[in-house]
């Protein structure tokens, strides 16, 4: 048995990709256990990942030092006697924890003068390593192994249909109509966001198609969605703000198809095999995909993209505006 300590990313869609890691390192070792050391926020989304043993708390919230804490913590682990850490953050001090817990092997990309606290550094060329994914899934594979990694085995998160029954009732909900998921909203910012009144135009041609309209999101995209529930009309449910994660992975399952802007929500999509109408703004497909063989991506590839800013530093932001509610409503009905 290989005991394998894996320090996450912090962001939702982040932390679906890396799945994609904790798959390859079971087919490389089916006797490979694998521990996530990441914030609270995503102890739902690994309990629904089938590689992973256990999530263990990163008790320091996000751009926090906490030095103490993460010593303290890396003591406790020495206790599991791991083999290797997977030091996914390019960051100085995501890789304390590992090095306190006296882990022989500590692999990661050469990041935050790291020397020491990593001892497997890899180079990360960016050329040819262009995808979020394929970063991910290079750590779990020797040093010298060919890249870009041949294999990337896509995200699969499990589904509860129990809590799914729950929800159902607890938002009386039904699926006597076809249902349309829209996640109208990006945690990043108004570069990666169609208009709302776009949502809102779709949402309108989708119910008179004799769709419904789910709409999800956090507390803070309750705006948002609420404007495109208030234009669109009857048939739309704001889930917005209503849901815990992995309810809304429940729920999202449930539906036939998403519309979604590049997003934490859009991979939780792709991981529960969706149909997918992607739209990307001031980020990029090829960086980013939705890791799924039923996605249709809208993108414009303007002059000025990606830019990957998260408000558009000309104040036009075309690279949404010019992606029409008549084609992405074309592509769902194809």
């Amino acid at each position: 048995m290989q005991k394998t300590l894996i320090a996450g990313p912090a962001w939702v869609g982040d932390m679906v990709m890396a799945q994609s890691l904790y798959k390859t390192l079971r087919l490389r070792n089916s006797n490979v256990v694998i521990d996530v050391l990441a914030p609270a926020w995503s102890g739902p989304i690994l309990k629904r990942m089938p590689e992973v043993r256990r999530h263990i708390e990163m008790p320091i919230g996000h751009g926090e030092f906490g030095l103490m804490a993460r010593y303290r913590l890396g003591k406790r682990l020495r206790l599991e006697a791991y083999d290797q850490a997977i030091i996914i953050p390019r960051s100085w001090k995501a890789a304390l924890t590992p090095f306190f817990a006296g882990i022989p092997k500590r692999s990661g990309y050469k990041g935050e003068m790291r020397y020491g606290l990593i001892n497997d550094i890899r180079p990360l060329d960016k050329s040819v390593l262009t995808q979020t994914v394929q970063r991910y899934v290079a750590l779990g594979l020797e040093p010298d192994a060919g890249l870009p990694p041949q294999q990337i085995p896509l995200p699969e998160l499990a589904i509860d249909a129990q809590n799914q029954q729950r929800l159902l009732a607890e938002f009386d909900l039904n699926l006597g109509k076809p249902v349309v998921a829209f996640m109208p909203a990006a945690e990043y910012g108004p570069a990666k966001r169609w208009p709302p009144e776009y949502f809102a135009e779709l949402a309108q041609k989708l119910l008179a198609n004799g769709k419904q309209v789910w709409l999800f999101g956090s507390a803070k995209d309750q705006p948002i969605c609420q404007q495109i529930m208030t234009v669109a009309g009857q048939g739309v449910v704001d889930l917005s703000g209503k849901t815990k994660l992995e309810d809304a992975v429940d729920l999202i399952a449930l539906t036939e198809q998403v519309v979604t802007n590049d997003s934490g929500l859009m991979h939780i999509a792709a991981a529960t095999g969706r149909k997918i109408v992607a739209i990307y703004g001031s980020s990029s497909p090829a960086y980013t995909p939705p890791l799924t063989d039923k996605a249709k991506v809208v993108y414009l590839g303007l002059e000025c993209s990606p830019c990957f800013e998260r408000v558009c530093p000309l104040g036009h932001t075309r690279c949404l505006r010019g992606i029409g509610v008549e084609e992405v409503f074309g592509l769902c009905q194809r």
